[in-house]
């Protein structure tokens, strides 16, 4: 299946509190979304691998995701290797997305922005011609590269209107009741303290920004193309 997004994280959930309500608005527009989540979060305090993949699941059946990949890169180590920026181009060129998606590399988890470095090295690679010809598929180059913010609160390089879409985001982030719900043995972490609020009150500072209900930012290191003109006929 050829995606027209592919978004990428570190753990299952990085890229629902990043982007879910950008992945269910376009999903809602029959585009086909995937994401890779790089390992199986088996360092997280609260969960278990099973528990998270069973969560995953039923998140990325809430946004509307087509495929969802995870890898076997080991939690707590995204570090710059080749073997792993391999195991990102394979999936790149597997699926062939349109634009790919990485957590901001400004973030308080480290596993977030090594993350974001892997998966811009492994965009660059997955299109050149005679890198990795040994995995058995064509180059690939995506229209487009951008970030979607995790912990952080940064002034974005562009909003995507969310209002519609806001409450599905918030459903699929309720199906990891392991990472954000709190009872007798959870382990005190910041996910379950009201983390989920503070998400909803980032997209709706966002939102507020351009006239929306809700919104979600995301940064590039590229100038945005506006395709015809600045009075909202075309995007």
């Amino acid at each position: 299946m050829k995606l027209d997004i592919l978004a990428f994280g570190a753990h299952a959930d990085d890229v629902e509190i990043g982007m879910g309500g950008t992945i269910a608005k376009y999903a809602d527009e029959e585009k086909n979304i995937g994401i890779c989540d790089l390992t199986r979060a088996e360092m997280s305090s609260n969960g278990t691998v099973g528990t998270r993949m069973e969560e995953a699941a039923s998140a990325a059946g809430i946004l509307g995701v087509k495929v969802r990949e995870t890898l076997d890169i080991p939690d707590r180590g995204l570090f710059l290797k080749e073997e792993y920026i391999r195991k990102v181009v394979k999936v790149i060129r597997l699926y062939r997305p349109s634009l790919v998606f990485a957590p901001y590399f400004d973030d308080r988890h480290p596993d977030h922005g090594n993350c974001a470095r892997l998966v811009e090295e492994a965009v660059f690679s997955a299109a050149v011609r005679k890198y990795g010809t040994d995995l058995e598929l064509p180059p690939h180059r995506a229209r487009g590269f951008y970030y979607y913010m995790i912990n952080g609160f940064h002034k974005p390089d562009f909003v995507i209107d969310i209002s519609s879409t806001m409450d599905r985001k918030v459903a699929a982030l309720n199906a990891y009741s392991s990472q954000f719900e709190k009872g007798e043995t959870t382990f005190e972490t910041p996910l379950v303290n009201g983390y989920i609020e503070s998400v909803e009150a980032r997209e709706k500072l966002f939102g507020k920004e351009v006239g929306t209900e809700f919104a979600e930012g995301f940064k590039s290191k590229k100038p945005i193309l506006i395709q015809k003109d600045l009075l909202g006929e075309g995007k």
